[in-house]
């Protein structure tokens, strides 16, 4: 791989530089999964070889467990799906997703040695597992996977050590990459990318990963010289500095020292409460603050169970509470006007849900790095909503926004980026039309909505957008 190489630095052990230079929406490398599974619950709606979401899917025949969109991607899973295939059958039902791709891993290097593969940096031996760190918890998780693996292991497979086994699902834990369906709003498998493990986090990194028409993508966020260290964010930055290093430090082992964290950059924002004559006490801001830390865990119960007129009640309630005392780019308030934009569009509440979806935009622009892939998501579904109320000029712009930060965090080829084309194209005829004659604009707007099904927007999920790492929750 001639655009990045390996090296080893003080403190961060090991990582990627580059070679040459990168400008933003550059693509620095492509991988292929090392190996990769579907998650236990979307087994059967979900392509394991693709990882596309599909109404119908094709069964395996023989052990009526892996789905496939069509014969081709059958035919492209069959060299890595053989052995499984048949454990499946001997064992009488799939094992869990951790032990399937532990599995895969270890029947690829039965075939292939545990030695570098083609186009990889590092071996499956080198990837850090970080089993020296496991907490009783986790140790616990993990016996219990190393035992249900030896289960579901064939006797007549190459047999690996205890050890060596560990080491696999260590490397699970710690390297297992989402991968997500194929507009990238779901998270609906996992995989490992021995190249993607090498690169180090930054809260405010120079690339961003995509998982795209079966491989993941590290592309750059802004320009890159040769030389310089290329870095990933592996949470949200929309978090305080020191939340984001508790959660890294729980995570994934090690104390986060980047910028960002050393200097405290953008907390105040996130913390902002309202300046001027008006300005809040401390007691008031913290019994605010407490107050949105309640209603966000009632909000979590009620979306569960689909209670999302409550959801939509609670909202407004802390707003009320919010809006005279936190700042406009406070994350309290930000993550309630998001759930509440994000249900009253599902209830098709529109015009209200703009405003909030304004507003949270607004906060968003302030906080992350202008090419973050969750800004552009964020900025691409308030654009949405804005068309859906009728507010096409907002709405028109707020598309164009995200379209151009999806061409550099996803790429003209990504699904999400080719329909996002379409309703810019779309708003901007519409835009057009709307500015000739306003009056017939809104009367053949009106006619085309009655005369088609009023698109739903997608029932609010409590998950946030698929995360880079996967961790067992």
């Amino acid at each position: 791989m001639e655009s990045v190489e390996v090296f080893t630095s003080e403190g961060k052990g090991r990582g990627l530089k580059a070679q040459k230079e990168f400008l933003p929406g550059d693509v620095i490398f492509a991988e292929p999964a090392y190996a990769a599974v579907v998650f236990d619950s979307l087994t059967h709606v979900v392509c394991h070889t693709c990882f596309k979401r599909q109404e119908r899917l094709h069964r395996c025949g023989q052990c009526k467990f892996a789905h496939y969109c069509d014969r081709t991607c059958q035919r492209a899973a069959w060299l890595n799906h053989k052995n499984e295939c048949s454990a499946i059958k001997k064992h009488g039902k799939a094992p869990t997703e951790n032990i399937r791709l532990a599995a895969r891993i270890m029947w690829k290097i039965e075939r292939e040695g545990s030695g570098l593969s083609e186009g990889c940096l590092v071996s499956i031996d080198d990837l850090q597992n970080h089993v020296d760190h496991f907490g009783e918890e986790e140790k616990k998780e993990l016996h219990a996977d190393v035992q249900s693996f030896l289960e579901f292991w064939p006797p007549q497979s190459q047999q690996f050590g205890m050890q060596y086994i560990s080491h696999v699902f260590g490397v699970i834990s710690c390297n297992g990459f989402t991968l997500s369906d194929q507009r990238g709003l779901q998270a609906v498998g996992v995989g490992i990318f021995p190249n993607l493990c090498q690169v180090n986090h930054d809260c405010w990194p120079n690339c961003t990963v995509i998982f795209n028409n079966g491989k993941i993508e590290l592309r750059a966020l802004s320009k890159i010289a040769p030389g310089d260290e290329l870095s990933v964010s592996y949470v949200d930055f929309l978090n305080v500095s020191e939340e984001r290093r508790k959660q890294l430090k729980k995570q994934y082992y090690f104390d986060c020292a980047c910028e960002h964290c050393k200097k405290q950059i953008k907390d105040d924002l996130m913390l902002a409460v309202k300046q001027g004559e008006s300005k809040p006490s401390a007691e008031t801001v913290k019994e605010v603050v407490q107050f949105s830390k309640d209603t966000l865990e009632k909000i979590n119960k009620a979306r569960i169970e689909g209670l999302y007129h409550e959801v939509v009640k609670m909202c407004r309630e802390c707003l009320k509470k919010q809006e005279p005392v936190l700042g406009d780019t406070n994350i309290y308030l930000l993550r309630i006007l998001s759930i509440a934009s994000e249900v009253l569009s599902y209830l098709q509440m529109f015009e209200e849900a703009a405003d909030y979806a304004k507003k949270m935009v607004d906060g968003y622009m302030k906080i992350y790095h202008p090419n973050n892939a969750q800004l552009g998501m964020a900025v691409m579904r308030a654009g949405v909503t804005h068309w859906h109320a009728g507010l096409i000029e907002a709405g028109h712009g707020l598309i164009c926004k995200a379209y151009a930060i999806l061409l550099i965090t996803h790429g003209p080829s990504h699904p999400i980026t080719k329909d996002l084309e379409v309703m810019r194209v779309q708003t901007e005829m519409e835009l057009r039309m709307f500015q000739q004659n306003e009056f017939m604009y809104y009367k053949m707007r009106e006619a085309a909505l009655k005369n088609q099904k009023i698109q739903v927007m997608p029932e609010p999920s409590n998950e946030t957008s698929p995360g880079l790492f996967h961790k067992k929750e």
